[in-house]
């Protein structure tokens, strides 16, 4: 039986509740997101929820994604670290970049959401604006020692790296390892390259190992081991960080079959290594 890892980490969940369809219309049917029935994710998910569903998996701290469409994910940060108060988790809070119509109104939003004191980044939240938002708002984010989470598909990852070499003190986390769409060879050809270039944009990018199970279709070690093992050599395990993406892969798989597919696919690194991979370089990069 593959060893545990010793804890975890969680770098991206999205504890919600579908009962709010103004924040999250998609779980309802009431938006399309383009990965077909949804249903399966189309359920509230919490650290009850979490834990009933990862038995003997040794989670010790949660990283919530902004999740809520628009406008709404800067309100979801704030009632993510109002619940946090009462309920202990989660621990660090990824909020929402929302689309606007001025620099001046993007930074505006990023400092409402300071008033959440777990936030320790954000993400983009329209999927019409351009991966990397204006060098004005990067830089913004380092002034107020926020991380940008980098949503960006196998084509768009070269151009990513070229805007964010320039940006050395700003933290940067691809999500979902370059977010594949498929495991078609031109999908992974460009892939590929988009990875080596982001690793080689310097040490202050990271590349959060999740969102596989979308792809794929299915969470096996196999099937994730031609993915994970390029991105772990590409940026070394102190710029990698294991998540889940729940409950969006659990569309594919359970927690147990995901967290072990990781953990197989990670049996034969020193035990130092793996500590990185599934909790060391989430708490350093997220701050939790």
């Amino acid at each position: 039986m593959t060893a545990r890892p010793t804890r975890i980490v969680d770098a991206h969940v999205h504890l919600w509740d579908p009962a709010n369809v103004e924040w999250y219309p998609y779980l309802g049917g009431g938006q399309d997101l383009g990965m077909g029935d949804v249903t399966g994710m189309a359920r509230r998910f919490d650290v009850p929820t979490y834990r009933a569903e990862a038995p003997g998996w040794n989670v010790e701290k949660w990283v919530n994604v902004a999740a809520a469409t628009g406008r709404h994910s800067v309100a979801e940060a704030l009632e993510m670290d109002r619940r946090a108060d009462t309920e202990g988790h989660p621990d660090a809070i990824v909020g929402g970049l929302p689309q606007t119509d001025s620099v001046a109104e993007s930074i505006a939003l990023l400092d409402e959401q300071l008033a959440a004191r777990r936030l320790r980044g954000v993400r983009p939240m329209s999927p019409k604006a351009p991966p990397v938002p204006d060098d004005d708002v990067l830089r913004a984010l380092v002034e107020r020692n926020l991380a940008f989470d980098l949503m960006a598909h196998p084509h768009q990852l070269l151009e990513a790296a070229r805007r964010l070499v320039d940006h050395p003190d700003l933290v940067v986390v691809v999500e979902h390892a370059g977010w594949p769409r498929s495991t078609s060879d031109e999908e992974r050809d460009l892939w590929s390259a988009g990875i080596r270039a982001l690793a080689d944009a310097g040490e202050h990018v990271h590349c959060k190992l999740s969102g596989l199970a979308m792809p794929l279709g299915a969470m096996t070690a196999d099937g994730f081991r031609p993915w994970l093992e390029p991105a772990i050599e590409a940026f070394g395990p102190s710029r990698c960080l294991f998540a889940s993406n729940f409950p969006v892969d659990g569309l594919h798989g359970s927690l147990d079959q995901l967290w072990s597919a990781y953990a197989e696919v990670t049996a034969g690194l020193p035990e130092d290594e793996r500590d990185l991979l599934f909790a060391g370089t989430a708490e350093r990069v997220y701050r939790c």
